[in-house]
């Protein structure tokens, strides 16, 4: 058995509005990473350089580490202007320079008939060549995207996942593995069938659960996500 560290970071908009209630409820928690999406009721793209310095101010006065930013990037329809996503990264880099971290999650597009995921397939190629565009642009100012998969976005799948990291093959790009998110589209034992895949590029992950049955999002442990069964993974890999 190897040996891991876990750091834990939380979404603090899912504990408040505003930043420096998030900040006092972490602290109280022990939780010393933020992910950052938003706050003040703002997304973190829509933050200005100003308000952006007030969150890295906050966090320097309560101790906590920005870990990431849990940017919107890639919740766009596959066919959109891929020159606005350029900006909207470049917008994201500036605020996480700001905050001071050099993470940046993003997804993998919305096909144009999010009715079923039957047809994904034939976007998938499309999708990874949309991401590497920004994948590059990212490297080259030195910041790692976090994939997350996601129900309704191309990267919904285990197997459509696993096909657009080969395709990327870009060292700036690992995996945020969202286990509910993978029940949540239907995907039984994930961790069992999903590790072979996807171990390997994990750089994040998300600990939620989901009921396999319904969808319904539940505390960690109690789905069908397999969450224990990932983390033993992880710590056995080191």
């Amino acid at each position: 058995m190897s040996e891991a560290t876990f750091t834990l970071s939380a979404f603090g908009d899912e504990i408040a509005v505003k930043l420096h209630d998030q900040l006092a409820v972490m602290t109280e928690l022990g939780i010393g990473r933020l992910e950052l999406r938003t706050a003040w009721g703002k997304n973190v793209l829509d933050l200005d350089d100003e308000e952006a310095r007030k969150v890295a101010a906050l966090c320097a006065d309560a101790g906590v580490i920005v870990s990431a930013i849990g940017s919107p990037i890639g919740k766009s329809a596959i066919d959109g202007d891929m020159g606005e996503e350029v900006r909207k990264l470049d917008r994201i880099m500036r605020t996480a320079e700001i905050v001071g971290t050099q993470r940046i999650r993003v997804f993998s597009y919305y096909p144009p008939d999010i009715s079923t995921n039957a047809h994904y397939d034939q976007y998938v190629e499309t999708a990874a060549e949309r991401l590497a565009q920004l994948a590059d642009h990212a490297a080259a100012h030195g910041y790692t995207l976090l994939l997350e998969n996601e129900k309704e976005i191309v990267g919904d799948t285990v197997a459509r996942c696993a096909t657009i990291l080969r395709l990327l093959d870009r060292p700036n790009v690992r995996f945020a593995w969202d286990p509910a998110n993978f029940v949540q589209v239907g995907e039984a034992n994930v961790t069992e069938h999903g590790w072979p895949q996807l171990g390997d590029a994990i750089g994040y992950v998300h600990i939620k659960d989901a009921h396999l049955a319904t969808g319904e999002v539940c505390a960690a442990g109690e789905g069908d996500g397999q969450v224990l069964e990932l983390l033993t993974k992880l710590r056995d890999a080191g």
